[in-house]
């Protein structure tokens, strides 16, 4: 193990979109347990703060690892295309359509239900996209595509937490 490995060398998986997250969650506390600042306490201050970097370069890559869609982010950075979703916001006029229509919808749910409706209709097409990640990156080796996707979950990711804030304000005891 170097600390300059990528995070898929580190925990010891394939470079895939498609990862079980039990694995991943294995592989942390596997890695933790190894180079826990706590193991090194007899060690002195210098194997100390060794540890601890390891640590922190532990749970940096399992937060990258973690998520589906930092996941994806990162092995497109990792094929050389990062998605760069500050600079390109380029969308398809489908997809940007069919934002404006969840947005309109938003804006004229009346009540709890209806928004906990869209929720779901959202996180059906934010499942579908995630999934599709999966076929663009370990089966098709798009990864222009991939990074496009990607750019499109974080409009996604943006309008759940809109919904989630609109039904903490409609319900506050949720």
């Amino acid at each position: 193990m170097k600390l300059t490995d990528d995070d898929f060398t580190l925990f010891g998986l394939p470079q895939r979109q498609a990862l079980d997250r039990a694995d991943i969650d294995a592989r942390r506390r596997e890695l933790q347990a190894r180079v826990h600042p706590d193991r090194f306490a007899s060690e002195g201050a210098a194997a100390q703060r060794i540890a601890m970097q390891w640590a922190v370069r532990v749970n940096e890559a399992y937060q990258r690892l973690k998520d589906p869609l930092s996941r994806a982010a990162y092995l497109c950075e990792l094929r050389g295309l990062p998605v760069q979703a500050e600079n390109n916001t380029a969308m398809p006029g489908a997809f940007l359509m069919q934002q404006m229509a969840w947005r309109e919808a938003l804006e004229e749910a009346s009540g709890t239900a209806a928004v906990e409706q869209l929720d779901d209709t959202v996180a059906a097409d934010e499942a579908r996209r995630i999934a599709e990640l999966a076929i663009l990156l370990d089966e098709r080796g798009d990864t222009a595509a991939a990074a496009a996707q990607v750019r499109a979950l974080m409009f996604v990711a943006r309008f759940r937490e809109d919904i989630a804030r609109r039904l903490d304000v409609l319900d506050p005891s949720r």
